[in-house]
C-alpha cells in the first residue's frame, strides 16, 4: 500500500440540492456535475469536489456527493476528513449551512486539530488542520 492510500471518496446524500448548498457554503467552493460511470446512470447523480486528477501520487483524494436510488446516507459509515487551513473557519460555517457541530475544534496533539460536524444528510465528516 502507498502512503496516503485513499484516492477517491463518495458521500451519499438524499437531497442533492440541499447537500450541494451545505458543502459549497462550508468549504467556500463550487461542486461540478460529474457524469455517472458507464452503465450506472439510472438513478445516480454526482457532484465532484474540486480536484486535480492529473496529480498522481499527490496527497489527498478526489471525490463526489452521490445520490443513488436505494443507497442511504447517514451515520455509521466511513469517516472522511477534509483538509483545512484552520478547521475552526469551516466549522464556523456549518450551522448556517444547515448542519450541526458534533465536536468543536479539538487538539489531536502533534497531528494538529480536528472538528466533527454533521451535514444536512446526516453524514458525519471530519475537518482537519495543523493550526
Amino acid at each position: 500500500m502507498q502512503a496516503n492510500p485513499v484516492v477517491w471518496f463518495e458521500i451519499y446524500v438524499q437531497d442533492m440540492d440541499r447537500a450541494r448548498a451545505f458543502y459549497e457554503t462550508v468549504f467556500d467552493c463550487r461542486l461540478e456535475a460529474l457524469g455517472a460511470p458507464d452503465g450506472e446512470a439510472g438513478g445516480m447523480q454526482m457532484l465532484a469536489f474540486p480536484s486535480e486528477m492529473e496529480c498522481a501520487g499527490a496527497p489527498g483524494a478526489a471525490g463526489t456527493l452521490v445520490k443513488m436510488d436505494g443507497v442511504p446516507s447517514g451515520p455509521g459509515g466511513t469517516m472522511v476528513y477534509f483538509s483545512c487551513e484552520d478547521c475552526a473557519v469551516e466549522q464556523g460555517r456549518v450551522v448556517g449551512a444547515g448542519g450541526s457541530v458534533f465536536r468543536p475544534k479539538f487538539s489531536i496533539g502533534p497531528y494538529g486539530h480536528a472538528a466533527l460536524v454533521t451535514d444536512t444528510e446526516g453524514n458525519m465528516i471530519g475537518l482537519h488542520s495543523m493550526a
